[in-house]
């Protein structure tokens, strides 16, 4: 049994093998399962939760002089749905999935947001399961390893210090325009623009809407900058 054989590998002092199971069942098969009713989602519930606490934990006492706001977007960096896909590969965990057929012809086995979910509803049932010290060691694996290798740049909140800065000089609001969508459905990049009022500020690009819109905000800045 492949979860079986993952547990051992990882050296993991399991309990509660059906535990793992629902980890690792997706809707679509328990919808389709006669003896397997429940999905992962009340464990994803638990995961996000346990998450949250020892992520917090982790890089409060490694940076004991970065502010709060700081703190959290980092820890929102850590814990998104890209960086638990990443995480959850890195462990192999979607190949422990039960699936709907229909699910598996979709190619859901690989896609980004249930192999979060997975991740999550992992932890969750390793927590209920072992309790702290095993998640920690599974953390230590996989997120803890990658704090220090994160884009900063990434984690700069762009997008508010422009709005700060543009409110406290002319009280206006900026918005953001999707100018382009290319490339293919699943690897896309998005082409945004800022603007106030007519004006275009800045314009950035990024592999989410979100990352695009924090890019046009640091054009933005930094052409506010060189124009002082």
């Amino acid at each position: 049994m492949k979860i079986l054989d993952f547990l051992q590998k990882e050296q993991i002092p399991f309990h509660n093998l059906s535990l793992y199971k629902e980890a690792f069942t997706h809707a679509s098969y328990a919808n389709e399962s006669h003896h397997m009713k429940k999905d992962y989602e009340r464990l994803e519930f638990m995961g996000d939760a346990v998450l949250q606490l020892y992520v917090s934990e982790f890089i409060f006492k490694l940076f004991p002089d970065v502010p709060e706001g700081t703190l959290t977007t980092l820890r929102s960096k850590l814990v998104r749905e890209e960086s638990l896909a990443r995480f959850s590969k890195e462990l192999g965990l979607g190949e422990l999935l039960y699936l709907g057929v229909g699910e598996e012809k979709s190619g859901g086995r690989d896609r980004e947001s249930v192999l979060a979910n997975i991740f999550e509803s992992f932890i969750g049932a390793l927590y209920l399961d072992c309790g702290k010290e095993e998640v920690i060691k599974i953390l230590e694996e996989t997120i803890y390893q990658h704090v220090n290798d994160l884009d900063y740049d990434d984690i700069t909140d762009y997008k508010t210090t422009l709005q700060e800065l543009i409110q406290a000089d002319q009280r206006r609001t900026v918005t953001y325009e999707l100018l382009e969508t290319s490339g293919p459905s699943n690897a896309p990049e998005f082409t945004v623009a800022v603007m106030m009022d007519d004006m275009r500020l800045g314009i950035g690009k990024g592999t989410s809407k979100k990352r695009a819109e924090q890019q046009a905000a640091k054009d933005a800045l930094n052409k506010m900058a060189t124009n002082k």
